[in-house]
């Protein structure tokens, strides 16, 4: 082939040009992970953006549009993970060129715009385009005759298989023509389409919806039909650069020149290219999964984000890249992709933290793991058998995080298989549990079967809500049901709130024929909010009956203090932490808030001081709301608005601002003034996972009652406080006396050992003591028990001398002896003095080394005042 080689970025654009020109409208890429859906783990197709479209609820203010749409799969229906780098052509990430008509152009204008892309813009040639059309689509066969110049041999018919597109079971649904480009050297190429040979591989498929198919299977033409068109990028790539594999265009190489680098192998061996075809793939679905909010983690797309990860963290130890090296690759897709999708620069330290976290996590027990495996690997080939028992494949999962694909690899590689047929029942078996538990909780609630919920309505308008501006409103009935001792309701309007985007559902009742009910739940099924409230028997509900229905205004405008909160946080928090702080989730109550943020170290003290005066600052600064309701989506992100974690952003947004301070896209209820929140204060800063943090906080009251709780911490824990020092000293008191009672015990041999002198009994030693007090009541004591006479105890305090001396009053009246004159002629001997009363007197002395020979001059002291 003979054409003009563009680079990617040159293609990109002359798709989205082309259709412009067109009068298409060119439209942002939704994010790759698609909140807003709890059907899908990640975008994995072009349509799903406009998915509402087809399905007659969403309008949008263009009948025509153009975009690349970045897409993953991996999972489910669409999962390419197991041919991923061992072909050329798969990816788990890739972008999908598309154009769309809603109820404008149909087939005749797809086929001649898309003939003459290919043929007179790309200059592909000709007699190597083949086209199919659905078996029964006279219409578009006709239409590649009458529209093109294409060879008609070249036009194929298909079955449903390769060519009829559904939604689903049911709903919109319809033929499809693809494009196929021929690559081999024989041009008579029908039997390669639709083979799923890379010598001929689809570049393009045009979608063409008209019927709705019922439950039954039967098809109705729809109202009006629709054009969806999918082109895979790196494949039109690598035939404009004329590449046998899409990893040899500059979509991939400059990912394939990083890991020789890194690694200092050469893409030439086989098994090293598949190695490194493998984890330039899988960067790049990491770094745009992580930079639209995912993260990786155990469950949903959370999991298949790890599986990604350590998939080719394996693949890394066949390039010897042992270390951490993944993270080293982001700046590459921030070079390649960051022009004509920011999101990636905008967040590149994020995503480098949230990658080299689970890399160094993975490292640390991914050797353990191949060690268990090769032990399980050998025992199994020295059983004689080819299969690794399904309970070792889930201990490598559950125990080391080896996804059940990473252990299917490392078998293939070892010539065995897996028995997955029991790990998909040990998994069933831990899901079920998890699944009951949950189930138990909604049982316990009465809500468990809420998940099957129909309501037949007479108007598929949504509910319009007027709770920004309304607490109380009046409403017609649009649909009810009862069941189970409980109604629920649709009416034309109303003021509660429903939960999303983090902000719990409003309280509140609703007045049915004179009669209020408290509404115990809200729901959104479709485009209709549903009240849920409890009664015993029928109240002969009808359509169009009017209902009163009234939010509780305490409790709302505590969430709205909260709420509100929570925005000034985030901004606070990029603005102190730094801007790779993203939200990760959020809960908004009455009672409190909780914000989790990306954020890979604990927060510190300092710095969550400077947070709380930051956004109290903002508070008492009486910062006016203005609430940018219905707002151009573009507009919106152009006026610099953040993204909310968890909200749905059709083309009409809300916007929150604060002054020039914070502005986010969010369909929440707010405060008018920053100074209606009253105060904010964080109760609680902590890990969640691995590189996100959780800040809990209060306001308003809460701060009030939090302050109020902690005085009562305070008064209750100086209570205890008291309370243990009282014990404290009345046991220590009880200790002493036990010590004081054993020392006592030891007089004993003291007074079983008097000396006799002219008549008196003299009593002298050495005792032990903690302090002169207990030596007094140690003399006291002695004094109790001895016959008429003198004693004298000397015990080492402190590495001090102490003495005590006591006299029988019989000694003192008939003898005239002194204690203090008796104690003070020992205490000279020992360097010291003292004195006191006749029947008892201490002395002090600091030579310890004389206390025996004191002892021995007792006798001849006493003497002397004979």
């Amino acid at each position: 082939m003979s054409m003009i080689v563009k680079t990617s970025a040159e293609i990109r654009q002359d798709f989205l040009d082309f259709f412009k020109s067109k009068d298409h409208k060119i439209v942002q890429s939704a994010p790759v992970v698609p909140f807003d859906d709890p059907t899908l783990l990640f975008t994995n197709a072009g349509m799903n953006q406009f998915k509402d479209i087809f399905l007659g609820k969403g309008t949008r203010d263009y009948n025509r549009a153009t975009d690349t749409q970045k897409c993953i799969r991996v999972s489910g229906k669409h999962n390419d993970l197991e041919e991923v780098g061992y072909d050329t052509y798969h990816h788990t990430l890739f972008e999908m060129l598309g154009n769309w008509s809603f109820g404008d152009y149909y087939k005749a204008e797809a086929i001649e715009w898309a003939w003459e892309l290919l043929t007179e813009v790309w200059k592909l040639p000709k007699e190597r385009l083949w086209v199919t059309v659905y078996r029964t689509d006279d219409e578009a066969l006709e239409l590649w005759k009458e529209k093109t110049d294409i060879d008609t041999t070249h036009i194929l018919r298909f079955d449903e298989k390769d060519n009829f597109w559904e939604m689903g079971d049911t709903g919109p649904c319809g033929p499809c023509s693809e494009i196929h480009i021929n690559l081999s050297d024989d041009l008579n190429a029908a039997h390669l389409v639709n083979a799923d040979s890379p010598e001929c591989i689809e570049i393009w498929n045009l979608v063409f919806i008209q019927y709705f198919r019922e439950k039954d299977g039967t098809l109705h033409d729809l109202p009006a039909k629709h054009v969806d068109t999918g082109m895979g990028f790196e494949r039109v790539c690598a035939v404009l650069q004329e590449k046998k594999s899409n990893y040899d265009t500059d979509v991939f190489t400059p990912y394939l020149n990083k890991l020789v680098e890194l690694s200092g192998v050469k893409y030439e061996v086989e098994e090293h290219k598949i190695a490194m075809r493998v984890i330039a793939d899988h960067i790049r679905a990491l770094t745009f999964a992580i930079a639209d909010g995912a993260l990786p983690g155990n469950e949903g797309r959370g999991y298949v984000l790890r599986r990604i990860l350590r998939r080719a963290a394996r693949y890394g130890r066949k390039l010897n890249l042992t270390q951490p090296f993944m993270f080293k690759l982001v700046d590459t897709v921030a070079t390649v992709m960051g022009e004509h999708f920011p999101e990636v620069k905008e967040n590149r330290d994020n995503i480098v933290r949230v990658i080299k976290s689970e890399e160094e996590s993975f490292n640390a027990t991914l050797d353990r793991g191949m060690d268990l495996f090769a032990e399980v690997a050998e025992t199994t080939k020295k059983a004689g058998s080819k299969t690794i028992d399904g309970e070792n494949v889930f201990k490598l999962y559950d125990t080391f995080g080896f996804p059940v694909d990473l252990t299917a690899l490392l078998a293939r590689e070892a010539d065995l298989e897996i028995d997955l047929e029991k790990f998909e029942v040990l998994m069933a078996e831990q899901k079920e549990r998890a699944r009951q538990s949950t189930k138990d909780k909604l049982s316990a609630a009465g809500l468990d079967k809420l998940d099957s919920l129909t309501i037949e309505t007479n108007t598929e308008d949504p509910t319009q809500f007027v709770g920004y501006s309304e607490t109380v409103t009046k409403a017609k009935v649009t649909g009810f049901k009862f069941s189970d001792g409980k109604y629920f309701v649709t009416t034309c309007r109303t003021p509660f709130y429903t939960e999303s985007g983090g902000q719990v559902s409003d309280e509140g009742t609703i007045t049915v024929n004179g009669k209020a009910f408290p509404v115990i739940k809200l729901l959104k099924l479709d485009n209709q909010i549903v009240h849920i409230f409890e009664s015993e028997n029928d109240l002969e509900l009808k359509l169009d009956d009017e209902v009163y229905l009234e939010v509780e205004d305490y409790n709302r405008k505590a969430v709205k203090r909260n709420h509100s909160a929570t925005h000034l946080l985030h901004k606070a928090l990029r603005d102190i932490l730094g801007t790779h702080v993203q939200q990760s989730g959020s809960y908004v109550g009455a009672d409190r808030l909780r914000f989790d943020f990306t954020h890979f170290e604990k927060v510190n003290a300092d710095e969550l001081a400077k947070i709380e005066e930051t956004v109290n600052k903002k508070i008492y600064a009486g910062i006016e709301l203005q609430h940018h309701k219905d707002t151009p989506f573009d507009e919106a992100k152009d006026m610099g608005a953040l993204m909310f974690f968890g909200d749905k952003y059709g083309d009409k947004v809300n916007v929150v601002q604060f002054g020039d301070y914070s502005i986010e896209f969010c369909g929440g209820t707010h405060v008018n003034n920053t100074a209606e929140i009253g105060g904010f204060k964080i109760i609680s800063e902590s890990s969640i996972a691995s590189g996100v943090r959780r800040i809990e906080a209060v306001t308003g009251e809460g701060v009030i009652e939090y302050i109020n709780e902690q005085k009562d911490q305070i008064v209750s824990a100086n209570t205890k406080i008291k309370e243990l020092q009282d014990e404290k000293k009345k046991l220590e008191k009880e200790l002493a006396e036990m010590q004081l009672q054993e020392k006592l015990g030891g007089l004993d041999t003291i007074l079983s050992s008097a000396e006799d002198l002219q008549g008196i009994a003299v009593y002298k030693g050495k005792v032990e003591a903690v302090n002169i007090d207990e030596l007094k009541s140690m003399g006291d004591e002695l004094r109790n028990k001895m016959k008429p006479g003198v004693g004298l105890l000397i015990a080492e305090i402190n590495d001090k001398v102490s003495i005590v001396c006591v006299v029988s009053d019989e000694m003192i009246k008939e003898k005239k002896l002194a204690a203090g004159k008796i104690v003070g002629d020992i205490a000279k001997m020992l360097g010291g003095g003292g004195g006191g009363r006749p029947h008892m007197a201490t002395a002090g002395a600091k030579d310890v080394s004389k206390i025996d020979e004191a002892l021995d001059k007792v006798i001849e002291v006493i003497g002397k005042f004979l």
